[in-house]
């Protein structure tokens, strides 16, 4: 739905973006990681056809970015990271604005604008006007903004930035209702957590490089060869340390008065084995289960060297 193919970008003599390819299938939630600078916002202005490649190309939903611009705009909600309202505007009217833009006919605009209310939760704000709404209530229409045109495709640029706590997690619910819905969502965010639970495949970009990318499954594996195992103990935490500590299996162990956390180098079988050998030796334990790496566990792993 979404590739580039050595996609690059210079402004003079520096390099925003080095080269990437990419390929984001119908139906993901792409999560575009990286720190403030790293490129995300270049990538993805090009993408909605903002600005032009020093080099490779890119298409979205089979449209040429740079050679079918006005097909690519049909297909995409864009949402940039800073937006701004039309004072004087009645919330209904803002959409009302954007619909005739994407040349939704009269008797059609008025239900689309009705739905898209509804799905934002705007509904009760209908007739306030749009410069009096709180920066959460601005964040919510001007995603309802991208959404008129039902467009298959949805490039959102950090659109949880400066929101509070609530307000973030409201962010997120939607988004995975827009994907229930069939949506193709690329989001960039520096905020790690706000891509952990919504996202199902990332990349990871820093200095104008796609250092890696793929379902975050893929990802995690990729970086984290062996098992992260915590322990919660009830009793018997010196049994229990002394038959961590005396397997061929371990290679790191941190432990709290009744936690530990252990890598191995095993399968599930190993696993499998060692609880066992656990429960023989009378260790009562609260749970044991594998612990999965983090979003900031993998970008810190992938970014190693390059960080200065």
């Amino acid at each position: 739905m979404i590739t580039l193919n050595g996609f690059g970008k210079d402004y003079g003599d520096f390099m925003a973006v080095e080269s990437i390819d990419l390929h984001i299938g119908a139906g993901e939630t792409f999560g575009f990681i990286g720190p403030n600078g790293a490129g995300k916002s270049t990538t993805i202005r090009f993408l909605a056809t903002l600005l032009r490649a020093s080099r490779g190309s890119g298409s979205v939903a089979g449209c040429d970015v740079m050679g079918d611009p006005v097909g690519v705009r049909q297909a995409i909600g864009y949402m940039p990271d800073n937006f701004g309202v039309y004072d004087g505007m009645r919330v209904w009217e803002f959409l009302d604005f954007f619909a005739v833009a994407y040349r939704i006919g009269r008797t059609d605009r008025k239900q689309i604008i009705d739905n898209v209310l509804e799905l934002l939760d705007l509904g009760h704000k209908r007739n306030d006007f749009v410069n009096g709404l709180s920066r959460g209530m601005k964040q919510r229409l001007c995603l309802a903004k991208t959404l008129v045109h039902d467009p298959p495709v949805l490039i959102l640029d950090e659109p949880a930035s400066g929101l509070d706590p609530r307000a973030r997690i409201e962010v997120k619910a939607l988004l995975k209702e827009l994907r229930k819905m069939g949506k193709t969502i690329l989001i960039s965010s520096h905020i790690l957590t706000e891509l952990a639970d919504c996202c199902t495949s990332i990349g990871i970009i820093e200095r104008g490089q796609l250092l890696m990318s793929g379902p975050i499954e893929s990802v995690y594996r990729r970086i984290r060869r062996n098992r992260m195992v915590e322990i919660n103990f009830l009793s018997g935490l010196e049994a229990g340390l002394s038959i961590l500590r005396s397997s061929p299996l371990l290679r790191a162990l941190e432990h709290e008065p009744t936690r530990v956390v252990a890598e191995l180098e095993t399968d599930d079988e190993g696993l499998a084995d060692l609880l066992d050998e656990l429960i023989a030796a009378g260790v009562r334990m609260r749970s044991f289960h594998d612990r999965d790496p983090t979003l900031e566990d993998v970008f810190m792993t992938v970014t190693k060297g390059l960080v200065t």
